[in-house]
Order: structure tokens, then C-alpha cells, then sequence
């Protein structure tokens, strides 16, 4: 888990593209993570004015898989209006063109006068997937990382960057994009009155079966424990529980049976992620901090990575339950999901909703 670096090196244009030259080894994967620079590395900004002193005894937190954040004027203005202290990120380019070769953490942070730390999941070899590889085909990414973050105008103290796994599965293109990075989770500790608390911002894989996605959690629990031993803590974030594993995602036939066995198991995927029992045994609740039977998905489609790329079904589209909070220590409340949109245009920033909720310290 150590992170010493403070700022991420960018990798050439010319280096990503020998690497696309490459046969793509699982060794090679291995060996790029830890050569290219972003394994472990944060990039940090401060707030654009001294961080305001902690006050009172609680915190409105803020968890959003923002989708590329392709417009940050936006988002920022969605993320303001919750009147969060606190933002745990996912899904954030830096230099992709399909976001116009912006830093969105940067630009996020800017918006709202916050500071920020910025973690690397995958630096993208392409433009990304299908859709957008014809949408922005004959650019170039200008950086290509692709991550996580927390934001808060309040110090963000002693923040790290977890890799909660390093397969690689992504990086011989099988799955539609070529990549080399894994899972991660940005953690920092952050002041509440005179107290503190851990935070982390994670992202599981989609394409992966339950029991791995219960294994990447509790990596990060493990992570959260040697980092913030004793302290109360909040991991908020985009999980991908949709209740497939890798079989049901890759056979229309699985999958068609795995949902007329249990039309339920879309909204309500608790019997079929360990990782919901996992969190229990770990000390953490999920079910007061969250608002348990909402969709916190907006689009109408199905998990990416199911081979139809067509809604799952009539009566699962929709209703996906992919984004949760996990509290250990703290007095929770107000657990809300909010619609992604532009609070100007009324039009969709993401395929996910943000979901929010209040912390207290015991």
C-alpha cells in the first residue's frame, strides 16, 4: 500500500503505442505496473484557499461513479448542490480524448474549491471502449489515465492509493479495451470536530465473478486496517454488484436462466455477493447507510460486459444496484441516491447515480 510519489509521470505517446506492439503476457502486464510510473502514485492539488477548520460533529459524503466526467463544468455543479463535504470519485480521465484531453479531478477540484488526490486505475492504450473508439477515432489521448479521487475543501490527510488487484485481465483486449492497470481505492483520513476517520473511494471490477469482487473488498478492508488501525471508516464507491458471475456474462443462455431463476437478484444482488456478508463479518454496516432497493443506475442497459449489450431484461432494466457505502464506527443517516444530471440542462452526466449519506463519529 506504501505511496510515496505525489505526483503521477505521464507514459509517451510512442511508449503506449510499442506497448500495443507487444504480446500481451501476464508477465508483461505485471512488469508495465510497476515500470510506467502510476502503480502506487497519487497526484495531489491543494484547495485553492486554506482548508476550512472542522467544525461540528458530522459529515455529508458524496459517492459518484462520474463515467469519464466528460463535462467537469457540470459534474462540479451536480456535486455542489449536494452540499457534500467530502467526494469519493470514480471513473475520472485525465488526458482521454473522449473527455477532451482534460485532468477532471483538476478541473472538479477547481470548480469547487476543493483539494484533491487522484489515483491511476488504468492507463488506456486506446480511446476506450467500442463506442468511443468510432466517436474519437483519428485522435490521440494526451495522457490516457483513467481513475479515482477524494475532493473535499477540508485537509485530506495522509493519502494513499490501493490496488485491489493486478490481473491484467484487461490488457489483451479480450474484454474490449486495452489497458494495463487493475482495481483501485484512494484512502485518505479526514477530520471530524476533534475526532478523525478513514475514507475511501474504491472501484470493483464488472467483469469478474462475485467471489472476487468480495476478495478486492476485502483487500481494501485489510488495507483501511493497516492504515488507519482503530480509526471509524467509510468506503464508498461503485462495487458493480450486479449478482452475474463471468459464466452468466459471457452466455446469453446463463444468463437468461441465472434471471428467470431470480428476477430479484438485479435490485436486490445481496444473496449473490459474499461481499455484503463479508462486510458484515468485518464490523461494517451497509444496510442504515444505504438507501437499500434503489437503482443506482441510469442508464437503461445492461452491466457492461455482458456479451448482448442489450438490457439484461424488461423487468431488471433500470434497477441495477451497483453503487454502496460500508460504515464501521460511525452513526450514519440521510441515505440518499441523486440523479445524475446537469442541474442547468436536466441532461444525464452518468450511468450511475450518486449516492450520499451523513457520518457521525461515535
Amino acid at each position: 500500500m506504501v505511496s510515496m510519489a505525489r505526483s503521477i509521470p505521464e507514459v509517451p505517446l510512442a511508449r503506449r503505442k510499442a506497448i500495443l506492439e507487444l504480446e500481451p503476457r501476464a508477465e508483461l502486464h505485471e512488469e508495465l505496473l510497476r515500470e510506467l510510473g502510476f502503480d502506487t502514485a497519487l497526484e495531489l492539488g491543494e484547495p485553492p484557499s486554506p482548508a476550512p477548520a472542522a467544525s461540528g460533529d458530522s459529515l455529508r459524503v458524496v459517492a459518484w461513479n462520474a463515467e469519464r466526467c466528460k463535462d467537469p463544468r457540470a459534474a462540479a455543479a451536480l456535486l455542489r448542490s449536494t452540499r457534500a463535504d467530502v467526494f469519493l470519485l470514480s471513473e475520472l480521465d485525465w488526458g482521454m480524448a473522449r473527455a477532451a484531453q482534460a485532468h477532471t479531478a483538476r478541473e472538479l477540484a477547481a470548480e469547487l474549491g476543493c483539494g484533491f488526490a487522484f489515483g491511476v486505475e488504468f492507463l488506456e492504450l486506446g480511446l476506450g471502449d467500442p463506442r468511443e473508439r468510432e466517436t474519437h477515432a483519428g485522435l490521440e489521448n494526451a495522457v490516457g489515465y483513467h481513475g479515482g479521487a477524494i475532493l473535499s475543501p477540508r485537509a485530506l490527510l495522509d493519502p494513499r492509493l490501493v490496488r485491489v488487484e493486478r490481473s491484467g485481465r484487461w490488457f489483451d483486449g479480450a474484454l474490449g479495451e486495452r489497458r494495463v492497470g487493475g482495481r483501485i481505492a484512494v484512502l485518505c483520513r479526514l477530520a471530524i470536530g476533534s475526532r478523525e476517520v478513514a475514507l475511501a473511494a474504491v472501484h470493483l471490477e464488472n467483469n469478474a465473478d462475485p467471489a472476487e469482487r468480495a476478495a478486492q473488498l476485502e483487500a481494501l478492508f485489510d488495507a483501511i486496517d493497516a492504515f488507519a488501525p482503530g480509526l471509524p471508516a467509510l468506503v464508498g464507491g461503485d462495487v458493480n454488484t450486479h449478482s452475474l458471475g463471468l459464466a452468466e456474462l459471457q452466455d446469453r443462455a446463463l444468463l437468461k436462466a441465472a434471471l428467470d431463476a431470480d428476477p430479484a437478484r438485479i435490485a436486490t444482488p445481496m444473496p449473490h455477493e459474499p461481499l455484503f456478508a463479508l462486510s458484515e463479518r468485518r464490523g461494517y454496516d451497509w444496510r442504515a447507510c444505504n438507501a437499500v432497493g434503489t437503482s443506482t443506475e441510469r442508464r437503461k442497459r445492461a452491466p457492461r460486459g455482458t456479451s448482448a449489450r442489450e438490457p439484461i431484461s424488461d423487468h431488471a432494466r433500470g434497477v441495477l444496484a451497483l453503487d454502496w457505502f460500508f460504515a464501521r464506527g460511525l452513526e450514519v443517516g440521510e441515505p440518499e441516491v441523486i440523479p445524475a444530471v446537469d442541474p442547468a440542462s436536466g441532461g444525464a452526466l452518468s450511468d450511475h447515480e450518486a449516492i450520499a449519506v451523513t457520518i457521525r463519529c461515535r
